[in-house]
């Protein structure tokens, strides 16, 4: 254990800070539209603020370089380690960028959750390319910070990060296929 805890700061606060959405609560009970007197677009805005908000903080408590963090540990050999960190941000950023103007503000802030759906599912780029672009560009961000800060930690962190998409996906994508499969079946109903 030693080992372990001179290479990750345990005792540090960030290590334990997440945060959970209320995007289950919003779609049962609509408790952020309510707050914003019944419009959802209100709530999804409100909502796409604080997530991105939050994942600033996040990200500031991510980055490696602090004063009493562990020393540098060289994850990779020499010059390798910059070009493939460079080379896995670049992707994963395009990854995360091209998905977020594909579904826009609402269909990348839980829009769905607020009974706010596209008018079809994207298929274009970079959803043509993977099924949850967005969730691996960030953990490719996360991954090439850990590398180019030469920092285990943010390995580690970066695994507890893909842990947790692929838990979330495991309910996300069922809702998502169900929303519009219900959307569908309403619609054939109309017919």
């Amino acid at each position: 254990m030693d080992a372990f805890s001179s290479l990750v700061n345990t005792s540090a606060t960030s290590l334990y800070i997440s945060l959970l959405l209320p995007a289950c609560a919003e779609y049962r009970n609509k408790t952020i539209t309510r707050i914003f007197g019944g419009n959802a677009r209100y709530g999804c805005y409100f909502l796409a603020v604080m997530i991105f908000f939050f994942g600033i903080i996040r990200d500031n408590l991510y980055i490696p370089p602090r004063a009493g963090r562990p020393p540098r540990v060289p994850l990779l050999p020499g010059p390798l380690a910059a070009v493939v960190s460079v080379v896995m941000f670049a992707v994963g950023q395009t990854f995360v960028l091209t998905s977020t103007w594909a579904l826009g503000t609402t269909g990348t802030f839980l829009g769905d959750y607020f009974g706010i759906l596209m008018d079809h599912r994207v298929e274009g780029f970079p959803f043509n390319v993977l099924r949850d672009p967005m969730y691996v560009g960030s953990t490719m961000c996360f991954a090439a910070a850990a590398l180019w800060y030469e920092r285990p930690a943010g390995l580690f962190i970066t695994l507890y990060v893909y842990i947790v998409y692929i838990i979330a996906l495991r309910f996300e994508g069922p809702f998502t296929d169900m929303i519009y499969s219900q959307r569908a079946s309403a619609e054939k109903k109309e017919e």
